[in-house]
């Protein structure tokens, strides 16, 4: 089982992401788009994991509490920079308590024996994955110009830096991923109350 904890988004604001995807997204036709009923923020990726250590990652996650979350969505960016762009996302402002809440997520998976994350957290939503190779944001060994963005980050520059409002997440999930031909799916498991 291929597991993963995030928050959701509020639907206005999938909305507007869609209507921005749907605005630049003849200019990287080559690029793996999400689906916008996909999106999420991911707090820790888990991995394959069996399905018998489900119960022991719920309750450690239950035992987490965290306030809930204030986030304004803009801006945009790409993984791990610009000219070797394998990841188009946007960006998210939210102070200091998401970054505590994915610490604590990470401090209670290490206690089940779940490897702590390697690089800094740094909140975004994932909008497209450029054409061959890793969908991995962090720099990589081999990595090289990736022409996958090259015409959408023309455009973008033409344009003023995107506002897609603001929420407050009251809780965060814990996700199934099922890989399949158009994408993975997700499937929330289980919720988990910020007060």
């Amino acid at each position: 089982m291929r597991i993963f904890v995030a928050l959701d988004i509020d639907e206005s604001i999938r909305q507007r992401i869609q209507r921005f995807i749907d605005g630049v997204r003849e200019f990287a036709p080559d690029a793996r788009w999400v689906r916008p009923e996909s999106l999420h923020i991911t707090l820790k990726f888990i991995g394959e994991k069996p399905a018998e250590t489900l119960e022991k990652i719920t309750q450690a996650l239950a035992g987490i509490r965290g306030q809930a979350v204030s986030m304004t969505f803009r801006g945009h960016g790409f993984f791990p920079n610009a000219n070797a762009a394998r990841v188009f996302w946007v960006g998210l402002d939210s102070g200091a308590q998401l970054a505590q809440l994915a610490a604590s997520i990470d401090s209670r998976m290490l206690s089940l024996g779940i490897l702590k994350e390697e690089h800094a957290f740094s909140p975004h939503l994932t909008l497209a994955r450029g054409g061959g190779g890793s969908g991995n944001p962090g720099r990589q060994k081999g990595d090289r110009v990736n022409r996958a963005f090259q015409r959408l980050q023309g455009k973008l520059a033409a344009l003023p830096p995107p506002e897609f409002g603001t929420m407050t997440a009251r809780e965060f999930f814990l996700y199934q991923s099922q890989l399949g031909p158009g994408g993975s799916r997700y499937t929330k498991l289980q919720n988990f109350e910020l007060t």
